[in-house]
Order: C-alpha cells, then structure tokens, then sequence
C-alpha cells in the first residue's frame, strides 16, 4: 500500500463523511452539543449544503445534504467529552433522544442518544 505523502493539516487519516436530511441544521446540532467549528462549506444552491466540514476539538466530520443520487447514510460514533452528564444534557435540549443515559461504565461515563438527523453518539469521559 502506497502511504500517504502529505494529509492536509486539520485532517485525519480517517473521517466520518455524513449524507443526511438537513446539514445545515445538523451542523448547529454539533455547534450547540459539541463547540464544533465550520471550517469549510461548500453550497449545491441556496438551500442546501454540498460539501461541508466541522471540527470537534481537532477531529473533522464531513457531510452533506442528502440527494435523490446520494441518499440519506447516518453514522454511530464514540466521542470523548469533558462531561457525559453535561454533553448528554445539551443534545437531549437540542432535540437528540436518549438510548442509554448517563452512567458509570468500566471505560468511564457513558451514555447514548440519537440525534435528530438520525446518528448514533456514544458520550464519554473517562473516570
């Protein structure tokens, strides 16, 4: 396998890439839960979002709005957080419902909710 010669800074070697209803009120949701940052957006028309990436304390997601030749592919992911209590708090008063709510866990405090656009994230900080 050929390695990679020069991975753009602020990028990863892997990133989630998001199709989903309604980017741009999915990237509030992250703003609002997480302190994403918008670091790239890219418009298909007025309305909705062709290319777009966010930052989450270092770690880029990329998504866009779904389409009748791109359709709607949620993702679950594990993310790392100053407080599951808190984090989990913010997305269930940003529309997200919970799958498991806050609890000690051998990893360290963990809960799971569903955010409004259909993704799984697993909270956690470490005890």
């Amino acid at each position: 396998m050929e390695q990679v010669k020069s991975i753009p800074v602020n990028y990863q070697r892997i990133m989630p890439y998001l199709i989903i209803k309604d980017a741009g009120k999915f990237i509030e949701f992250m703003q609002n839960v997480f302190g994403a940052t918008e670091q790239y957006k890219h418009m298909r028309d007025e309305s909705h979002i062709m290319h777009a990436e966010v930052n989450i304390e270092g770690s880029t997601i990329m998504l866009a709005d779904s389409t009748d030749e791109y359709p709607q592919q949620n993702a679950g992911m594990f993310i790392y957080v100053d407080s599951c209590d808190e984090t989990y708090k913010k997305a269930i008063d940003n529309g997200a419902e919970s799958i498991t709510t806050p609890a000690d866990q051998p990893y360290g405090r963990s809960a799971g909710v569903k955010d409004p656009f259909g993704n799984t994230w697993w909270l956690t900080n470490p005890l």
